[in-house]
């Protein structure tokens, strides 16, 4: 095991680091990472018999993709005006962009769809963008060598 993790550290370093895409990487692990929690949660929340039912302010259920909204604003112009850069700030603006899409529905229909068949639109965008985001700014090289560390651990 401790044979892959020093791989894996290896072609993070050659690969993200050297390569000047820390940032990028970090945005796209945290996108991912948030999507699939929040989905967790959501579809928790909605099974659940628990009295956590999203948050609401009076009686408006401020859905998550204003919270994603608020993230990416805030720190997109940290950036901007600010040069605040780095992995967590990079990490923040995926995480925000994760909880936008993951709403994508309901701003392309302008109603609640999320747990219909039109809110499986979202599902799709964050895939596909998760996809591009991985080949784009992680690139190719780096999941190539990362199936060859893999190797070292599953019997292939």
């Amino acid at each position: 095991m401790q044979r892959f993790l020093d791989r894996i550290s290896d072609v993070y370093g050659a690969n993200i680091v050297r390569e000047g895409k820390r940032d990028d990487f970090w945005m796209l692990v945290a996108f991912i990472v948030t999507f699939l929690l929040t989905r967790a949660a959501t579809i928790w929340v909605r099974r659940s018999e628990a009295r956590v039912h999203g948050v609401r302010i009076r009686d408006i259920h401020v859905h998550h993709l204003v919270w994603g909204i608020a993230t990416m604003l805030v720190t997109g112009y940290l950036a901007l005006a600010h040069g605040v850069t780095g992995p967590v700030p990079a990490a923040l603006f995926g995480a925000g962009a994760a909880l936008t899409l993951d709403e994508f529905a309901l701003w392309l229909h302008l109603e609640d769809v999320y747990w219909t068949e039109k809110g499986r639109h979202s599902v799709r965008v964050v895939i596909v963008t998760a996809a591009v985001a991985a080949l784009l700014l992680v690139h190719i090289d780096f999941w190539s060598n990362v199936l060859r560390a893999l190797r070292l651990i599953v019997p292939g």
